[in-house]
């Protein structure tokens, strides 16, 4: 009777046993790439995502034309099928820069600026691309105001903000952020391209962009959508200091030479300087700097220059400045400040 119950209790310790080998079979690289999420700080984690996140087959089975589509193919390669993303509409207020350093070489500051939100830097070093630092606004994922990637099927969820970087350098120097227009219209390019979403594209110029002319380059091969039913423009600046922003216009792509992008169109075209008052005048106040000091600034100078554009000067007062980046595109050194407090910042490198 003994050995009979012995058995029995043996029967579940190995099935779940079992269990547990075909789950870690299943999740491997997503348990090694959640093994790395860190709190830095409240409301601030940390990812660094090793190897093959799906992308290349992302972009081979179509890529997505919609955020929806993006969770789809996202639920389907992190989590297996077991969790749906299902990714919100939103409206943010930002502001880039980009300068010389007084030694040489060049840099790049970015704010991005919404309400309250749960941030995750993420480090990406694919096999068949460049490594990268980008940010992600988990709340943009869809999981709810109070999501935080603690515990398992959280940390799970939260290896979607591979696929929604806003802002973020690779290995290469090139500088790619994300700053919506308020406009009645979206971009939804249908010329039987692959498609990709706004998010997506930043992903892809990371992974494998080097220059400002690759980036442009790739973009025109594909065709581009909307997220968060907003339309966007895209700053992005590589180490040789070429500095432009991208910009979709009746769905025709437009690329304009400028230091300083915020949220209003700067093509010269029919809709030029249509946008957000404030942001007009954050433009101003940067590019005012810009010319103080003939374009060249070190690291400090350029954190002042986005310090005294930060959100909650300019914007309502549940709004703020979610976090400002300075990044070095010659040493690929990367200073990143949390809600406006630019007494403190992380500090991130690539290795060599």
């Amino acid at each position: 009777m003994k050995k009979r119950t012995c058995l029995f209790m043996a029967i579940p310790t190995c099935l779940i046993l079992i269990l547990g080998i075909c789950a870690y079979i299943l999740f491997a690289a997503q348990i090694k790439a959640m093994s790395t999420i860190s709190k830095l700080s409240d409301d601030l984690y940390y990812l660094a995502y090793p190897g093959d996140y799906g992308f290349q087959a992302f972009l081979e089975q179509g890529g997505a034309a919609s955020a929806e589509e993006v969770g789809s193919y996202v639920a389907e390669f992190l989590s297996h099928g077991f969790y749906k993303y299902e990714p919100i509409a939103t409206t943010q207020g930002c502001s880039t820069i980009s300068v010389k350093l007084p030694d040489g070489g060049y840099g790049f500051g970015r704010n991005f600026d919404w309400k309250d939100c749960t941030a995750m830097i993420v480090k990406t070093t694919p096999k068949d691309g460049y490594a990268s630092f980008s940010t992600s606004n988990l709340n943009f994922l869809g999981f709810g105001d109070g999501f935080a990637p603690e515990g398992f099927a959280n940390k799970l969820l939260s290896l979607a903000a591979v696929y929604v970087p806003l802002d973020g350098k690779n290995e290469k120097g090139l500088c790619v952020a994300d700053l919506m227009i308020e406009y009645p219209e979206e971009t939804h390019q249908e010329t039987g391209k692959t498609a990709l979403t706004t998010t997506t594209a930043i992903r892809l110029l990371l992974d494998k962009a080097a220059t400002v002319d690759e980036a442009i380059a790739l973009l025109e091969q594909y065709d581009m959508h909307s997220d968060a039913d907003m339309m966007h423009h895209l700053a992005i600046s590589d180490a040789t200091g070429y500095s432009v922003v991208v910009e979709y216009i009746n769905n025709v792509m437009y690329v304009t030479e400028t230091q300083v992008v915020t949220n209003f169109f700067l093509t010269q075209s029919d809709v030029y300087g249509i946008g957000s008052e404030a942001s007009k005048g954050r433009f101003e106040a940067l590019s005012q700097l810009y010319d103080e000091t003939s374009g060249i600034m070190d690291m400090d100078e350029i954190k002042g220059g986005l310090s005294s554009v930060r959100q909650s000067s300019w914007f309502e007062e549940n709004w703020k400045t979610q976090w400002s980046v300075v990044y070095n595109k010659t040493t690929c050194e990367i200073l990143f400040y949390h809600r406006e407090n630019y007494q403190s910042h992380y500090h991130f490198k690539f290795e060599p």
